[in-house]
């Protein structure tokens, strides 16, 4: 079946109404506390990654570079569920190119602006030896010339560390010996560099949105979300990262785009093969925003404020998130493998069904968004 990723984007909900929101308060605290949990959860789990590759880069071995990815794949989950904060006009991407999250998640990713790919073994700026590796070097030619120029961020640590996935029922090889002087490929100093650098650029914009949510503060955008902002526009902005997520983000960018390219290259983490797991992480994420909840903490979320105006769209929105995280961990592994064949087979039959499934929690937003008089644009 073949869809524009436009089709379900056209939720305008009535801007309008006289509603004060005089309870609140408490939800958009919640939201500020889970936000800064979120992102200080995704920053240990980046802190733990350093530590992997520190010992990696020390100790050149093959079990030290599987211990380096397990604690990307770990990370990267916890990272995941930050994404529903995206799209808010927050401190992660607040509509301006050069946020962090251009540097922190950028993708699709071209592997030969970063180092060596088959048939191209001098590629990338690993082995471009005319320029000194820094971390503002990496920072600044990030996104340079083209989208897919990504030199930052979790996808080019994945590439480092994975290579090029050339297996269809696998992740990448890249070989240990990569990072070993006098090993496998050349300049290996360089790509120890490279890595060494690059995680550090991760520790600093992750350590960045985390202190823009940290509670306590009266400069920060925690203490401008929760004190200065307009009741009703602190609801826009949960609601617009939660629906720009569902309905164009997830469902469209990371879902469809896959699902009618049937292309390797449209996954979101493809040298890993980890991007199932992605997908589950940025619905939950979606979750945990609209329940006002991450781990043990639970409080008062979107949901107790659609409840007390109409209880049966909760219910729905509720039911539709559990259906979705069900449709997504469905999809058989690897990601990309499920997109292929014809539209019969299991595969993409279970990855349509998550498409459709996610869409439904962005129209049931969408209805939020009407109930409270609120507008939300996705382009």
């Amino acid at each position: 079946m073949s869809r524009s990723p436009w089709l379900v984007l056209g939720f305008l909900a009535a801007c309008g109404g006289g509603e004060s929101f005089e309870d609140a308060p408490p939800v958009i605290a919640q939201h500020a506390l889970i936000a800064h949990l979120m992102y200080d959860q995704a920053l240990s789990g980046a802190e733990d990654l350093r530590s992997a590759i520190t010992t990696f880069l020390n100790t050149t071995t093959a079990p030290n570079l599987e211990a380096a990815k397990t604690a990307w794949k770990n990370n990267r989950l916890t990272y995941q569920q930050t994404e529903a904060l995206r799209f808010s006009d927050g401190p992660i991407d607040n509509g301006d190119e050069g946020a962090p999250e251009v540097r922190i998640n950028a993708w699709p990713l071209d592997e030969n602006y970063i180092d060596y790919t088959v048939g191209m073994p001098t590629g990338g700026l690993v082995n471009d030896t005319s320029k000194v590796l820094t971390k503002q070097l990496l920072s600044d030619a990030n996104m340079v010339g083209k989208p897919e120029s990504v030199s930052t961020g979790y996808h080019a640590i994945e590439f480092l560390l994975w290579g090029q996935d050339l297996s269809a029922g696998g992740p990448g090889t890249r070989p240990h010996t990569d990072f070993l002087v006098g090993g496998t490929a050349m300049n290996q100093d360089r790509r120890r560099q490279y890595l060494d650098l690059v995680i550090d650029v991760l520790l600093d914009d992750l350590t960045t949105v985390r202190d823009a949510w940290a509670p306590g503060s009266t400069t920060n955008y925690a203490n401008e979300f929760m004190t200065t902002l307009d009741r009703k526009e602190a609801l826009r902005r949960i609601l617009s990262g939660m629906g720009v997520m569902a309905s164009s983000e997830l469902s469209g960018e990371r879902l469809l785009t896959a699902y009618e390219n049937k292309d390797q290259e449209d996954e979101h983490s493809c040298f890993s093969d980890t991007t199932r797991q992605d997908l589950i992480g940025n619905m939950k994420s979606i979750e945990n925003v609209y329940l006002g909840r991450f781990g043990a903490i639970d409080g008062p979320g979107i949901d107790t404020l659609v409840a007390a105006r109409d209880a049966e769209l909760d219910a729905t929105m509720k039911q539709r998130m559990t259906a979705a995280l069900a449709a997504l961990e469905a999809i058989p592994e690897p990601f990309d493998q499920a997109i292929l064949g014809a539209d019969t087979d299991p595969g993409r039959m279970k990855v349509d069904a998550a498409i459709d499934a996610v869409r439904a929690v962005g129209d049931s937003l969408g209805d939020v968004a009407e109930l409270f008089g609120i507008e939300i644009v996705i382009e």
